[in-house]
């Protein structure tokens, strides 16, 4: 085993990456325990998620460039990358208007540090959990049997395939995210969002994201007895259930903080800024964007199901 080789299983190595995750949990508890955050820390925690967070989107990147026999490994690869782009755009924009100080207050003064602190923890999940695919993905595209002549001729698409068909097809996630963008400009008229409003927004994103993941997961059952495929598909549920964490955790915050005001048991004066409204669009459709990448990624990992065959064992 070469030094390159030695590097990249210990990087990929899940104990490793659970201590990452424990000290991301330990730095913002210790930074938070004030109740307040510096501009030290927070520079700190965003450059920190910076590095990983675009390392590893170059890597996802440059290996869905390198040539092969089996291209949906390379559109696996790609799905990765735009599904991390997305969040790596995302932080970059948070942490741009936090330190530029365009951005005040996301739910209310007195819950802005948990919520920082577990968008932190959970950013940081997603990264080591792309981290750890990427092991499983490399064995997975090494170690594949494609057997064109083998595969039996498909007939007519059944009503399951055809709904599957459509909803993974990229022009019907075009319009999903024309969709997004639509409906938080049109909420967004009378400068405000109404307790009904933010209802929608939320459960549509929440109904989702669940959606997906339990589909992955079934996924992943279904493919058990190839492992590398179902280690993939498993890391990938991983990543997508943090992120319907971060969405749970964000709505239940907000609704609770607007219920609260509803019924006068709030006795905060803020006034949310205009670019503080204009943040929460952001955060919406890039949520979207994230899960149409995601949807694109069960779509490509299906067809790897389809095409991948276990090598035969060694007599």
């Amino acid at each position: 085993m070469n030094k390159r080789e030695f590097l990249f299983r210990a990087i990929t190595d899940e104990r490793i990456l659970i201590v990452i995750v424990g000290i991301a949990l330990l730095w913002r508890a210790v930074i938070s325990s004030d109740e307040k955050i510096s501009f030290l820390e927070s520079a700190c925690s965003g450059v920190s998620l910076f590095i990983i967070g675009w390392l590893i989107f170059g890597y996802m990147y440059s290996m869905s460039r390198k040539p092969t026999d089996w291209p949906v490994s390379n559109r696996i690869y790609r799905s990765i990358a735009v599904s991390l782009l997305v969040i790596n755009i995302y932080v970059a924009i948070y942490y741009g208007m936090r330190w530029f100080g365009l951005l005040r207050v996301e739910i209310s003064v007195s819950q802005d540090y948990i919520y920082q602190d577990l968008r932190y923890v959970i950013f940081m999940m997603y990264y080591c959990v792309a981290i750890a695919a990427a092991r499983h993905l490399r064995g997975m595209k090494e170690n594949y049997r494609l057997l064109i002549k083998e595969r039996p001729k498909k007939g007519a698409k059944n009503i399951k395939e055809a709904i599957f068909y459509v909803m993974t097809h990229e022009r019907t996630l075009v319009v999903v995210i024309a969709a997004a963008i639509l409906w938080r400009v049109a909420i967004r008229a009378d400068n405000g969002v109404t307790f009904w409003e933010s209802t929608v927004s939320g459960i549509s994103l929440i109904v989702w994201g669940w959606s997906i993941f339990g589909y992955l997961c079934a996924l992943s059952v279904k493919v058990r007895h190839k492992i590398d495929l179902t280690k993939v598909i498993q890391h990938v549920a991983l990543g997508l259930c943090a992120i319907n964490i971060y969405a749970v955790f964000y709505y239940g915050l907000r609704w609770y903080e607007q219920i609260c005001r509803i019924m006068g048991e709030v006795t905060e004066t803020y006034v949310p800024q205009p670019l503080d409204m204009v943040f929460k669009d952001v955060r919406y459709v890039m949520l979207v964007l994230f899960y149409c990448a995601i949807v694109l990624l069960a779509k490509h990992l299906v067809k790897a199901y389809e095409d991948y065959t276990v090598p035969a064992r060694k007599s």
